[in-house]
């Protein structure tokens, strides 16, 4: 085999490598996606807590990178404090440690098992039922990963390029030197697992030394921030702090073992083959201590990493307040079960405001005050913003879902618009008061008990609806279909009834209007929240109002 050939069955190598990565963190997030939200339901503020659900989850999804760049979204939505990402992001360290021990793994002859795997898996992506489909994609992304390795270790088995390696790092053989390769080749291909990878075979390979290894591994550590720092661009202040904390984290640890490796080069590089029977392993063994060793020296320091990212990315003053949505962010396309996650929160937050609205909305129909007159546009405002951006970030999430997910983000387009027209039929309860107050009008103390007696009804529908909606409940919807039907029976009584009472003189002409509009939008109402459960337990066949 001849240099070239070397060369592009090596850049192969790595190529099949990252495609395993991905397929095989793709496969295994939409099968733990379940797992993700319940591990990311346990954040809090205590440290440790932290550093198990960011090991965690990288261990779950296989990538380091989807794992900080998850965090520095959550970060970005305001809905994680710094303080929290940074225990996710140590976290993330040590749960990105696990495929270099799978890689190590290639020092047995694994090449005819791994193809095997990936021929069984890609057969299982044919199947229908999506567990089996996500399985076959992990079996499929696992066999691609020891194809590819197997692919890199061909390149060295010429001894002319292996000679050249070896030369090559001869010339370089400064831990200095060795570092910055390892960053700048982490940093170009944007994956530390294919350069921790790439490393272990040429150390199984002996086109590199275990002792020169180490070094290169210190520096992909740092190279690996690059995908955090990339992602924090344009996002707040405190995004931007979270990527620097990220860097800085795998700064200080990389100068700390620099500075040891430096000094007992050999003593370390004679216990590590004490430890483990293969070079392969060895390496494993060291990227593993190296992340753990790290986060358990600055685990009591995160506020001081945290004041130390305030004081070097100094808040900006801005023009306004740029307005975004509560739970999601963009960055989180990278994680779609964590995304799905997030948006049913900012849809409840969004029919939370709508529920707001609709309550000062009838309490200005009621008093006539103007007390929450800017309060209720505002309100409006952020619901028609919520409702638009929602909804591209659910187009965008589409593509990157199975079937069932899919299924569930075509019910939530629905419950987003239904939930934007109940925040503009709250509104027109406003405009009916405002008309009112200009013409003098007031409703009849028994016309605002009959529209008080309608509201209560939409409320417990409301109260019933979201319930529906937040736990998938199909045995609800019988209640929330009958106080619809109250509702429906309610406009026409309450109808018949200012009617009568038009005819005995007891409520104003000029009134009447009013009253039929108010009856009407509270029965709108109604039609959208029922459509609301009916969406969420049958996206496909979602009943939509026609009255």
């Amino acid at each position: 085999m001849n240099i070239v050939n070397c060369i592009v069955a090596l850049l192969a190598g790595v190529g099949v490598f990252i495609v395993g990565m991905n397929t095989l963190s793709s496969g295994l997030e939409h099968t733990t996606g379940s797992g993700l939200k319940r591990l990311l339901g346990k954040i809090s503020n205590n440290r440790f807590a932290g550093v198990g659900v960011g090991a965690s989850v990288t261990a779950l999804i296989q990538s380091s990178s989807a794992t900080s760049v998850m965090a520095i979204g959550f970060v970005n939505a305001g809905t994680m404090t710094l303080r929290q990402a940074t225990a996710i992001i140590m976290g993330a360290n040590i749960g990105t440690t696990v495929t270099g021990l799978i890689v190590s793994l290639s020092a047995f002859d694994v090449a005819f098992y791994a193809t095997a795997l990936a021929f069984v898996g890609v057969m299982m992506t044919f199947f229908k039922h999506p567990t089996v489909k996500n399985v076959g994609g992990i079996l499929c992304g696992l066999g691609l990963l020891f194809i590819g390795l197997d692919a890199m270790s061909s390149a060295f088995s010429d001894e002319e390029i292996k000679i050249a390696f070896i030369k090559l790092f001869s010339s370089i053989d400064f831990p200095l030197l060795l570092i910055l390769c390892g960053v700048l080749f982490t940093a170009l291909i944007q994956s530390s697992s294919a350069s921790t990878g790439l490393i272990i075979i040429m150390v199984g390979s002996g086109a590199l030394s275990v002792s020169n290894a180490l070094f290169i591994v210190l520096g992909s550590n740092i190279g690996t921030c690059v995908t955090a720092i990339v992602a924090s661009i344009g996002t707040t202040v405190n995004a931007k702090r979270t990527a620097f904390i990220h860097l800085i984290f795998n700064v200080i640890g990389v100068v700390v073992f620099t500075i040891v490796l430096w000094a007992l080069i050999n003593p370390i590089t004679n216990l590590l083959s004490s430890l483990a029977l293969s070079t392969q392993m060895q390496i494993a063994i060291f990227h593993v201590v190296f992340n753990v060793t790290t986060t358990f020296l600055l685990l009591p320091f995160i506020d001081l990493l945290v004041k130390l990212s305030e004081k070097t990315i100094k808040e900006k003053k801005t023009v306004g307040v740029e307005r975004k949505l509560k739970y999601v962010d963009a960055l989180m396309l990278k994680t779609p079960a964590v995304a799905l996650m997030q948006v049913k929160k900012e849809i409840e937050y969004m029919s939370f405001l709508a529920k707001e609205n609709l309550s000062k909305g009838f309490y200005e129909l009621c008093n006539q005050s103007g007390k929450y007159a800017t309060d209720i546009a505002e309100t409006e405002s952020i619901i028609d913003f919520t409702n638009s951006n929602v909804t591209k970030f659910l187009i965008d999430l589409t593509s990157l879902v199975d079937s069932h997910d899919e299924k569930i983000i075509g019910s939530y387009f629905h419950v987003v618009n239904d939930i934007e027209r109940i925040g503009d039929l709250a509104e027109n309860f406003l405009d009916v008061s405002v008309s009112m107050k200009k013409q003098n009008l007031r409703f009849s103390p028994t016309s605002l008990t009959d529209l008080e007696i309608m509201h209560g009804k939409i409320n417990q529908m409301f109260a019933l609806a979201l319930e529906v909606f937040d736990n998938y409940c199909e045995p609800l919807l019988s209640g929330l279909s009958a106080l619809e039907n109250e509702v429906d029976k309610l406009k026409k009584h309450l109808t018949n009834q200012h009617f009568a009472r038009l005819a005995e003189g007891t409520c104003q002409i000029e009134s009447s209007a009013h009253f039929s509009s108010c009856v009407a939008i509270l029965e709108r109402i109604g039609d959208h929240l029922i459509n609301i459960g009916y969406s969420i337990i049958n996206p496909v066949g979602t009943q939509t109002s026609t009255k």
